[in-house]
């Protein structure tokens, strides 16, 4: 079947949907059009729609499913501990095995606390650290995706109408934002450290923190210098400012997560997808002396956090199951599989004369439609040529049986064979001439 087809099942969904869900779903991040493509079930690699069409699944619920759909060891361990009970209003020791390997795996965590989502992570971290700090204001990356908290998601999505000449605007993501919002988040440059430690400097007096990813997705998923991540441990020290990675889509980088390929050790890390074994989960974790404003053990702490689903044991026991999955022979093959798909989208655009390149490092890749050198958000933004292109190719990809994000993410998971991968590049190379005719 080929989409779209106005006959399709999904499409017949997508318009049931329209009448009680806003647009016809939850995710903005999967609103497609005409219609979007409704999933039944998962099988490994695969994702196969309610029209029975099975595609290599390469965006695995943008970097969430590292295993795939439906692992054996992962079904197993959450339908354990559902026999079990899911949801006690106490504690479990479920938590605390995942939260022992956590700290044993990422040198710069000494205490976790878990949330539900990736968002809740980084909104807990940035609390933290104006709790532990005294201080008002974050600064974060422009064009970085750190969830919807609305400090986080400042200057997120900038328009090139925007863009200044000096030190980048704080622009609003959401309509509405309050302009006190604004104040409090100092925009910096990606990639610049002249440009990031000067506004570091000037505004260090009232910082709590720096939010970084060190492989932004939406920036154009290009790992930051090392020198960069370096200058910026350096001034936030200078300052009195907490330095907090953003690891949630990044923890999938490598058995310690990304801070090792860095040489840097974060005061705070968030994490959140592939730790949850395909179940919501968030993690906010660092220095002991910075978690302890969690800690209610001798009162009201300075920061209190709870969450009716936080901890939930099924996550943290399917968590457990997809962590001791990857042990260090298991990155090893991810990487590898990286390096081949890179490669052969980089050869791919070459033979089909279509300016582009992938950018990205271990499992995960960014495919993007130009041949300028991508630093940062400004040099990833597409035009409007390159935007068709990449329109283009997102449903030639569909068609071929293939499944990324529409603005060029994939993320590759362990079911995947030499022969999906094979398929991926045979279905990129069929996507090229699409997006050349486009």
């Amino acid at each position: 079947m080929t989409y779209p087809d106005p006959a399709s099942r999904s499409k017949a969904a997508h318009d049931r949907a329209r009448a009680s869900l806003p647009g016809g779903n939850t995710r903005t991040t999967v609103f497609m059009k005409p219609y979007q493509i409704y999933a039944e079930r998962g099988e490994g690699c695969r994702v196969i729609d309610l029209d029975g069409v099975a595609r290599i699944d390469c965006i695995n619920n943008f970097t969430s499913l590292i295993h795939g759909h439906a692992h054996p060891a992962l079904v197993e361990a959450a339908c354990a501990q559902m026999r079990l009970g899911s949801a006690p209003g106490l504690p479990t020791l479920s938590e605390i095995d995942l939260a022992e390997l956590l700290c044993g795996r990422v040198a710069s965590v000494d205490r976790i606390r878990f949330s539900n989502s990736g968002t809740e992570a980084v909104m807990n971290a940035l609390k933290a650290a104006r709790a532990f700090t005294g201080r008002p204001k974050i600064a974060k990356c422009e064009g970085a995706y750190h969830g919807s908290y609305d400090y986080a998601e400042v200057s997120l999505e900038t328009r090139p109408e925007t863009w200044t000449q000096g030190p980048p605007a704080s622009v609003p993501y959401a309509k509405g934002t309050p302009q006190g919002v604004l104040d409090d988040v100092v925009t910096l440059p990606f990639n610049d450290i002249d440009g990031a430690v000067s506004l570091i400097r000037a505004h260090g007096a009232d910082l709590a923190c720096v939010l970084v990813d060190p492989m932004p997705n939406r920036a154009g998923l290009v790992p930051a210098d090392r020198a960069y991540l370096q200058a910026l441990r350096e001034a936030t020290r200078e300052v009195g400012a907490l330095l907090v990675f953003d690891e949630v889509i990044s923890f999938r980088l490598g058995y310690g997560g990304a801070q090792p390929f860095w040489g840097v050790e974060a005061d705070l890390t968030t994490f959140g997808k592939i730790m949850g074994g395909g179940f919501p989960v968030g993690a906010t974790g660092g220095r002991a002396d910075v978690m302890a404003v969690f800690d209610p053990s001798e009162g009201k702490p300075a920061l209190p956090a709870g969450g009716t689903f936080s901890a939930n044991p099924v996550t943290m026991r399917a968590g457990l199951a997809a962590m001791e999955l990857l042990d260090h022979a298991a990155f090893e093959r991810l990487d590898a599989m990286g390096e081949k798909i890179r490669a052969g989208v980089d050869e791919a655009f070459r033979k089909a004369g279509v300016p582009g390149c992938a950018t990205g490092k271990g499992s995960l890749l960014k495919i993007h439609f130009t041949d300028r050198p991508v630093r940062d958000y400004r040099s990833a933004h597409l035009g409007a040529a390159e935007a068709q292109r990449q329109a283009a190719f997102f449903r030639a990809l569909l068609n071929e049986g293939v499944l990324m994000a529409s603005y060029g993410l994939m993320a590759l998971s362990t079911p995947m064979t030499d022969d999906d991968l094979d398929a991926i590049l045979a279905a990129v190379a069929a996507g090229l001439e699409a997006a050349k005719a486009a």
